[in-house]
């Protein structure tokens, strides 16, 4: 029996799984002051005086995050979600081994795609995992925990490199391999204790194992009372979405594709992660030590700058922790991306007429804004919208398209800054504000909505979503409320019934869906249903 209230604990458990986080957010924060580190440079000998490869460092680490989206989806879907983390926890420690060791160019990429492979797991696992077990009125907080979780990585690889480049410590290996090494501490209790936190209880239910999910509920959310009326109308809502889909068989990659619900939301958590790097927000976290020392600062007055600039980030993410529940997603991200593109227009006139302390106040104003808005719900609306499922499949893709942006981010960003100096933070200030017409035009809101009710969401919100209702923020607790008291609609989901989910799918031409021979197997068994 747990002792807690149900809320903490639950929140507690999210808080765990987000200890991922904090190996990510440290790791962008570390880098930037171990690139510039006297001895590092001379380790990593004459080859790193190559642009590129100096980009090729920073940047594998996130192509080794792409490459762990390959086997999440079907490890979360085959083994659970703790046994997932698990797996992702011992590759990172060996990455981490391997750059804290680095004797040449060569084992420290190896390490930083090794260490991106399994922060890519943890990364697209944690939102999905909070998601899972959050009470509605509550997800969007636990999911954004993810981006705090963030910020404190990030906050503590700021000081520790800030404080091994002063003292005895300066011009040594301890410079850089210190602050290296440390990232593997956080995986550890992760890697140990993340099976004394409860499974997900969909990934359960999915697994047709409803028992166990109906004590995993009565154990987030009603200290063990299996009949408390939440639990009970919980398992019954989960119980009809099982329902729907048991004719269909199990989820496929193309059903993420085909059925139209579905690409929906994928274009739209693929366009919306693949946008947050477009903000500027890599440029400045991997190369942001390159840019001040263009300035005339000296490394630890850099250093300090960005452990500024992390105190900042904490601040914006604890605000959208406590406030995102109340203010939606769809508001923050509009808000968020029109305040960075203005700091970003702002910090070109400054970088260009009059580089300085002032430029580096508009980057700091820059990070609240995206640590508040941006960050967060880039990983929160993703969680938010898939059904069970299909929901890791699907986030695999979305969160591939994170991947992908900031790695030709961190590669370009360099030569950019060679070849065209700070006419380059013009596409940040562009795209900034075309993220926030397009969140405005065809981003739903799914605050306080059951994860039950998306499929529905999705397929009655038309694609044009201002005034029509889906792009108001309603009463947040209402959902649970509903559950609470049993009165949530069981049967207003049409979604995932096997003809209207083949009506759905046929909306194209016949002749065209026989020529796709790979049309997955829920459609060809609703069609003979």
């Amino acid at each position: 029996m747990v002792s807690l209230s149900p809320k903490l604990y639950t929140w507690l458990c999210g808080l765990f799984a987000s200890l991922g986080s904090i190996i990510f957010g440290y790791d962008l924060g570390v880098i930037a002051g171990v690139l510039t580190a006297p001895d590092f440079v001379e380790v990593m000998g004459p080859r790193y005086s190559n642009d590129s490869l100096k980009g090729l460092i920073t940047s594998i680490f996130v192509l080794g995050c792409f490459f762990g989206m390959i086997p999440v989806a079907w490890l979360a879907d085959k083994i659970g979600r703790r046994y997932t983390i698990q797996a992702a926890c011992v590759v990172y420690m060996f990455g981490g081994a391997m750059q804290t060791g680095a004797k040449n160019m060569d084992m420290m990429l190896a390490g930083r795609f090794f260490a991106g492979f399994g922060v890519g797991i943890l990364a697209d696992l944690a939102p999905i995992y909070q998601a899972e077990i959050a009470h509605p009125s509550m997800r969007g907080s636990l999911t954004t925990l993810q981006q705090f979780m963030l910020g404190i990585g990030s906050f503590v690889a700021s000081w520790v490199t800030y404080g091994t480049a002063q003292g005895s410590t300066v011009g040594t290996q301890g410079e850089w391999r210190i602050p290296l090494g440390i990232q593997i501490i956080p995986a550890i209790p992760l890697f140990a204790f993340i099976l004394l936190m409860p499974e997900s209880p969909r990934w359960q239910a999915e697994k047709g194992r409803m028992d166990l999910a109906r004590a995993t509920l009565a154990r987030l959310h009603a200290r063990g009372d299996e009949k408390d009326p939440f639990v009970v109308s919980q398992v019954e809502d989960i119980q009809n979405e099982m329902d729907r889909a048991k004719h269909i068989g199990e989820s496929s990659w193309a059903e993420c594709l085909v059925v139209p619900a579905n690409f929906r939301r994928v274009a739209l958590g693929f366009i919306l992660q693949f946008s947050v790097q477009l903000t500027g927000v890599s440029a400045i976290q991997y190369y942001s030590t390159t840019i001040f020392k263009t300035m005339g600062f000296s490394n630890s007055r850099i250093l300090l700058f960005q452990s500024v600039n992390s105190v900042i980030a904490l601040i914006g993410e604890a605000c959208c922790v406590i406030w995102v529940d109340r203010t939606g997603r769809r508001r923050p991200l509009i808000i968020g991306n029109i305040a960075s593109g203005l700091s970003f227009v702002a910090g070109t006139v400054l970088m260009a007429r009059w580089p300085g302390t002032i430029f580096i106040i508009t980057t700091w104003i820059f990070n609240f804004f995206f640590s508040s808005c941006i960050g967060p719900l880039s990983w929160a609306y993703p969680a938010d919208i898939f059904s069970t499922r299909i929901r890791a499949k699907s986030t695999a893709i979305t969160s591939a398209a994170s991947w992908l942006s900031n790695f030709m981010i961190a590669e370009v960003t360099p030569v950019a800054f060679a070849k065209v100096d700070w006419r380059y933070y013009l596409v940040f200030a562009i795209c900034s504000h075309t993220n926030a017409l397009f969140i405005w035009a065809f981003y739903p809101e799914t605050t306080g909505r059951r994860l039950e009710e998306m499929d529905d969401l999705f397929e009655k919100a038309p694609l044009f979503v201002p005034g029509t209702g889906y792009d108001k923020v309603g009463d947040f607790r209402q959902a649970e409320r509903q559950l609470r008291e049993g009165q949530h609609p069981h049967a207003v989901h049409s979604g995932w019934h096997a003809d209207i989910g083949w009506r759905q799918a046929t909306s194209c031409p016949a002749r065209s869906l026989r020529r796709m021979r790979w049309m997955p197997r829920v459609l060809l068994r609703a069609k003979a249903m």
